[in-house]
């Protein structure tokens, strides 16, 4: 019992962190938070509300059933209430651990439009996390920040665009393909030096590092579309109504 109140307990305070978290604004990253980017953070919320959905859904059923039980034969007696108690309990507890977020496998990754592949690739870095050495683990940390912009970005964009063709291979494909090919390396292995100078290790983190330099590449030629037409629109305000100076000193 006490194992289920703590399980009870933790979904609680979920559940109030995620509303708190709404009213904010949303959150990003957390201290001792799992998820490097919105993308795979949003996954993970609405997981967190169905659960919770399901645990009010299934409360309710039982009580609802136990009432009309109640009727039928004139009261269930203390033997029945104990037996709906025992029902929430087993039903809270089933629906605070499943559905869990589901990790999507590696030839998952390339599927949909590219924004459900910058969130997908997300969940699925967090994953492999355990497995990295630290130095790459920070750079995936950024890169899950990365990946948050350039979801955003790609909004609306036309799945043939150019950059949206350059994403699709660069983050559903070089990207996981390099891990796992790290991954595949036998652990004793993966800090010895190669014919090229570089452990595996450090190939992995040099790797990363030119990955989420293109990534920003990306993210900032997309949005140059959008900073061009605030400033030929700061420009415009500048010609027609002046300098904020000008403005303030022309007030009555």
């Amino acid at each position: 019992m006490s194992d289920l109140t703590r399980q009870s307990d933790q979904l609680i305070r979920e559940a109030r962190q995620l509303r708190d978290d709404n009213r904010a604004g949303g959150r990003h990253r957390v201290a001792g938070s799992r998820s490097i980017g919105r993308g795979s953070e949003e996954l993970r919320r609405k997981n967190l509300k169905t659960r919770i959905k399901l645990i009010v859904g299934a409360m309710a059923a039982i009580l609802v059933a136990a009432s009309v039980v109640g009727i039928v034969i004139d009261g269930i007696g203390f033997a029945g209430v104990m037996v709906a108690f025992l029902a929430i309990v087993a039903a809270t507890f089933l629906f605070s651990n499943y559905p869990k977020v589901k990790v999507p496998s590696r030839t998952d990754l390339n599927t949909g439009n590219v924004r459900q592949l910058v969130a997908r690739t997300e969940l699925w870095l967090e994953a492999q996390r355990p497995a990295l050495p630290a130095p790459a683990v920070q750079i995936v940390d950024g890169i899950g920040v990365q990946l948050d912009a350039l979801g955003f970005q790609l909004e609306g964009l036309d799945q043939n665009h150019p950059h949206a063709v350059e994403v699709r291979k660069l983050v559903g494909e070089t990207l996981p393909g390099m891990v796992d090919s790290y991954q595949r390396i036998p652990a004793q292995l993966r800090r010895e030096k190669t014919a090229g100078g570089l452990a595996p290790e450090e190939q992995l983190t040099e790797s990363l590092g030119k990955i989420s330099a293109e990534i920003d590449s990306i993210t900032r030629q997309l949005a140059q579309g959008s900073l061009d037409d605030l400033a030929i629109k700061h420009r415009y305000l500048d010609y027609k109504y002046g300098e904020p100076e000008q403005i303030a000193d022309n007030r009555p």
